[in-house]
């Protein structure tokens, strides 16, 4: 079946067409040139602004002239990730998509869903002609995956709207009125390198298969980080025997938790034996665990090529010691939202390359205090061992507001469709809400969205019939927005 002949079709065929397009974070012209042409061809007021956002400006429908008007706002970049054995260049081709029993998924990538199906649903509102609207300004930002830059250089002066929807919750029972924010911490390393002795065996350890997921979202699912498993693992290792790394590459993206992790180490050839008892010794460990919450788990040693140079035993060591020692996952649950996570760090990207040894990690929180706290706790970890440390992307959270008036809205109108309340939460995901509320301080925001599983991984799927539960859900909301 195609995604295409799926109900709501408008819907579905703008994210067909939407997915055709290559639009990785920091390389949005494509999609940029997409959206304006969208927005023009329609016949509607399109801007570009500075950064790059696009704005699509539509009267209200008839008889909605004098409705509030409405911000409806998604981002238009996408994580990109695949597997390892998956041959695609997210600069140049469209995603793949397949349709299976009730999900949409892609083939062997992510899917862009996240937050694909809301510029899709916005862009459905726009071409149609038989959708009753209040006033609507479409606001697409660039760059929201890799450091929200959209929202933060947006201009607030281009809009009047007094709500603004954000179609970026991954779940189609919440109403997301708070969020975390966020900062990226970047380190540097000049190792020593020696040449190893002639006496000495090569092995690659290749860790696959983890579950992966969002970095927020996921953080508390107690998934399995593939960088911190490497460490711990070749830590024990070099209790055992001395040993030198030669390279290390784990993970990929920096809001992503890291799925693989592949590295080469050098050990004495009389201690290959003990080396491999304590790898298994390990491996076995990590499985009963994690049996539990990664079903797919596949880490292997094998024998590799010999490198001329490699990481000297002493730096060897402080990067074993340091990686094993960085906070990673919950660092605190929040103490007023019951179930939300306040504070956390995903160690997302380790790269051991000729003599430089470089990580990215990202720290999230709603509180500003605790994101100060974590991020200097990292940041410590990592000068203690000599390395040159950035902390950059610094971004805001989002302050819940329980009293806010599309909140009280759309509870109700949620329980009338449903027979049910929806659940009201803060997320520890970085919408953008906090930083566009930087710009339009004066607007009432709340988000939510289709049911999307493992975003920011090749697994990543949306729901059919919780799109168009929310497509309803959505319609409905335009309905009842109130008057001036």
């Amino acid at each position: 079946m195609s995604v295409r002949s799926l109900e709501p079709r408008s819907l579905w065929s703008h994210f067909a067409d939407l997915n055709a397009v290559p639009r990785p974070s920091k390389k949005e012209e494509k999609v940029i040139e997409f959206m304006m042409n969208f927005g023009k061809n329609l016949g509607l007021e399109t801007i570009k602004d500075e950064i790059g956002n696009v704005i699509i400006k539509k009267p209200g429908s008839t008889g909605m002239e004098n409705k509030k008007t409405v911000i409806l706002q998604s981002h238009l970049d996408m994580v990109h990730q695949k597997n390892g054995d998956t041959v695609f260049d997210f600069d140049r081709q469209g995603i793949s998509m397949r349709v299976n029993d009730d999900w949409v998924d892609a083939d062997g990538t992510t899917l862009g869903a996240d937050n694909g199906i809301g510029v899709a649903t916005i862009m459905a509102t726009l071409s149609s002609t038989d959708i009753p609207h209040p006033p609507l300004e479409a606001l697409f930002t660039i760059d929201e995956e890799t450091g929200m830059t959209g929202a933060k250089e947006m201009e607030g002066s281009l809009f009047k709207g007094e709500i603004l929807l954000n179609l970026d919750t991954e779940d189609d029972d919440e109403l997301s009125i708070g969020c975390a924010g966020g900062i990226d911490t970047n380190t540097a390393y000049t190792c020593e390198m020696i040449s190893p002795p002639d006496d000495y065996s090569f092995v690659q350890i290749d860790i696959k298969g983890l579950l992966g997921g969002h970095s927020g979202m996921d953080i508390d699912s107690g998934r399995g980080n593939a960088n911190k498993w490497m460490a711990r693992i070749l830590w024990n290792i070099s209790k055992k025997s001395i040993l030198s790394l030669g390279s290390f590459d784990g993970g990929g993206l920096r809001n992503a938790i890291p799925r693989e992790a592949k590295c080469t180490i050098a050990v004495p050839s009389t201690k290959l034996n003990s080396v491999k008892a304590e790898f298994e010794e390990q491996v076995k460990v990590i499985h009963t665990e994690y049996k539990s919450i990664e079903p797919n788990i596949l880490i292997t040693m094998t024998a590799a090529d010999k490198m001329p140079k490699v990481i000297s035993e002493r730096d060897t060591t402080k990067i074993l010691n340091t990686l094993c020692c960085v906070p990673n996952g919950v660092y605190r649950m929040s103490p007023d939202i019951a179930g939300l996570v306040e504070t956390s760090s995903s160690l997302a990207r380790v790269l051991i390359e000729n003599n430089k040894f470089t990580t990215q990690s990202l720290q999230r929180s709603s509180v500003e205090s605790t994101k100060d706290e974590i991020a200097m706790t990292i940041r410590c970890a990592f000068e203690s061992m000599g390395c040159e440390v950035t902390q950059t992307g610094d971004y805001p959270g989002w302050q819940p507001n329980p009293n806010s008036d599309i909140l009280v809205i759309m509870e109700q109108l949620y329980k009338e469709l449903y027979n049910e309340d929806p659940q009201v939460k803060a997320c520890h995901a970085g919408l953008e809400c906090g930083i566009l509320g930087t710009h339009l301080p004066n607007v009432d925001m709340i988000s939510f969205g289709p049911n999307i599983r493992a975003a920011h991984s090749p697994d990543e799927k949306v729901q059919i019939s919780s799109v168009q539960k929310f497509w309803r859900f959505y319609l409905e909301t335009l309905k009842k927005i109130p008057s001036k």
